[in-house]
């Protein structure tokens, strides 16, 4: 491997992996105490396999929203511009159950996403490209993610 990169991600022997998984990919302890964790949540094989620009689109909106209406504690959403995944960071997710409360919650999320009848926000008014959404498409990538969800403890290949 190369010399150690800055971004954690591109540190990450992507051959080695082996998706679907979620993994802590960094944690920081921020000024009062709080602690910052960001997870990789990895949909989809990295180099083999890749999620449309729509579907990525329309999970991100869905998972926003609904994992927002289950925990309280979600700083952030954010789809990997390698179309596998996406970087959630979370606070204090030891007050929630640690990594296991975060499977919790991102199942629950997904179930939300499975049951949902529209993508939340997806309109000219709330989105830069409203047109670039697909609720069938989310709800796939979310079904197929958790009938799997006995695999997202193992990233290793």
């Amino acid at each position: 491997m190369n010399k150690k990169m800055n971004v954690e991600s591109f540190n990450l022997d992507h051959r080695a992996v082996a998706a679907p998984f979620v993994r802590v990919a960094d944690e920081k302890t921020l000024p009062g105490g709080a602690v910052l964790t960001k997870y990789d949540v990895r949909f989809a094989q990295p180099n083999v396999a890749h999620l449309e620009m729509p579907t990525v689109h329309s999970l991100e909106h869905s998972m926003a929203e609904h994992m927002r209406d289950v925990v309280g504690n979600v700083i952030d959403i954010s789809p990997m511009g390698c179309q596998t995944g996406f970087y959630v960071a979370v606070v204090n997710q030891h007050e929630q159950g640690g990594y296991d409360g975060f499977l919790d919650t991102l199942a629950a999320t997904l179930e939300r996403v499975t049951q949902a009848t529209e993508v939340p926000a997806a309109n000219e008014v709330q989105c830069g490209w409203a047109a670039s959404h697909t609720l069938e498409g989310a709800q796939q990538a979310a079904a197929a993610f958790l009938a799997k969800r006995d695999e997202w403890k193992q990233v290793d290949a």
